[in-house]
């Protein structure tokens, strides 16, 4: 008796998922941005596109990470406002203080190596070259990840205090 072939999956279950994922690294930035701040020694680092469509910043220092940006929530933070579909964040860099904007969307990866605990999301396509103009308040549309793309292994090492 032969089988019937999987169905074809219209309800995007591994897009629904990698949302309600988001959904932590919001809440979580909603905690750190309380009066309180941070509990205990949680800290996070945040990895992001920054290409993504509503990614915003100084062009500079985007300019120096044309694809992908690690930025650490832990001492030195300022203003950080976690919105419905993106969150803003004051960090300095050189010395100097700057504002960055970021949708949930554009966050490849959350850590917070104080309890080892890691979220790793499909990236999203680059914005095509008018939507960078984009205001961060627009939606950012979650994204099909690009059918070729496969597991990734990250090596946690690099986050590990040595």
């Amino acid at each position: 008796m032969a089988q019937d072939p999987p169905s074809q999956d219209l309800m995007h279950y591994e897009a629904l998922a990698q949302d309600a994922l988001r959904g932590v690294v919001k809440a979580a930035l909603r905690r750190a941005a309380a009066p309180e701040g941070l509990p205990g020694a949680h800290h996070f680092y945040i990895t992001f596109k920054t290409d993504a469509a509503g990614v915003s910043g100084p062009p500079d220092l985007l300019g120096k990470y044309p694809d992908e940006m690690t930025i650490v929530l832990q001492h030195q933070y300022w203003d950080l406002a976690p919105g419905e579909t993106f969150f803003s964040v004051t960090l300095q860099f050189g010395g100097q203080p700057k504002r960055l904007s970021i949708p949930y969307a554009a966050v490849t990866r959350f850590y917070d190596p104080s309890v080892q605990f890691l979220l790793q999301f499909e990236p999203p396509p680059p914005a095509p070259p008018e939507a960078e103009a984009t205001p961060p308040s627009a939606p950012a549309e979650a994204a099909a990840p690009p059918a070729e793309s496969g597991p990734k292994v990250v090596s946690l090492d690099q986050f590990r205090k040595k």
